[in-house]
Order: structure tokens, then C-alpha cells, then sequence
């Protein structure tokens, strides 16, 4: 079977939350506690945000119908080097059955033409240190860890 890459829906919405949830590297859960948390309104919530602004897309990977991996993609444009547009790859998580079979890389591959098609001239993300096995993916994909990075939590 094929790998269908599309924008999510609102309706994708307790799904995309279930897989970032079983991507957690630090809080696990039972299924019933993620699927319980996944019908949060806080979810359609921020998929509301997202979908209103024109510089952020969150896409999720169909397999068979089910949806199976997702991402999303910020583009920022910025001044540095010379007005370089970036993008910003966060939240790509792969149902864990699933993993494995290559549909990080078809999803990544396609965030990068994506980037490419909105005029990026450099992609970049983060992953969380205590996922290891990401790390050597990204880096097989060609990403070079270039930065450490920084984050202050504002809100809970």
C-alpha cells in the first residue's frame, strides 16, 4: 500500500494528538489514558490556531485510510543571513506499529519539498535528547546537529 501525504483536518484532530502522545519521551501512558486525553477541546483548539495562520501546516500520512505519522511545518521568514526563509519541522511522530517501515522518510522528503515549493532555503528542527533512535534518523536523512537549543516554559 501507498503512503498519502495531505493537510490535516479538523476531524484528524484526536488522532494526530494520539500519536503525539505515544511519541512522548518523557510522560508514557496507558492507551486508554491517551485516547481519553486525545478528545481534549484543547487539541481542536490549537489545530484552530494552527489552520488560521498561513505560515504554519500540520500534515498528517494516510495509510490504507488510517492515519498513521503527522508533522508540522512553520515557515519564518527572518533576517538573518541575508532574509533566508527558514522552516521549522516539529511534532513528527509515527504510530508505533508502524514504525520502521520508512514512513518518517517519505514524510520528511515530503516536508522538504514542501519547504522548497514555499521558497526555504533552510530547514531545520529539534528533537527532544531523550529520543536517540531520532537522532540517527534525522542525521541519515542529512540534518547536522549544528545548535543546542533552549527552551523557557511561560504557561503550563
Amino acid at each position: 500500500s501507498e503512503i498519502r501525504m495531505r493537510e490535516a483536518a479538523r476531524a484528524d484532530v484526536p488522532r494526530v494528538a494520539e500519536l503525539i502522545m505515544h511519541g512522548a519521551p518523557v510522560q508514557k501512558r496507558t492507551p486508554d489514558e491517551i485516547a481519553a486525553e486525545a478528545q481534549d477541546p484543547v487539541y481542536l483548539k490549537a489545530f484552530d490556531v494552527i489552520a488560521a495562520n498561513p505560515y504554519n501546516t500540520l500534515f498528517v500520512a494516510e495509510l490504507e485510510g488510517k492515519v498513521i505519522g503527522t508533522y508540522q511545518i512553520t515557515v519564518l521568514p527572518g533576517m538573518a543571513e541575508r532574509g533566508r526563509i527558514r522552516a521549522k519541522i516539529e511534532s513528527v511522530h509515527v504510530a508505533p506499529e508502524c514504525r520502521g517501515r520508512g514512513i518518517g522518510a517519505i514524510m520528511m522528503r515530503h516536508a522538504i519539498a514542501f519547504a522548497a515549493e514555499k521558497g526555504v532555503g533552510l530547514v531545520e528542527l529539534t528533537s527532544h535528547k531523550a529520543r536517540p533512535e531520532a537522532h540517527r534518523f534525522y542525521n541519515s536523512l542529512g540534518f547536522v546537529q549544528s545548535h543546542e537549543g533552549f527552551k523557557m516554559a511561560l504557561s503550563p
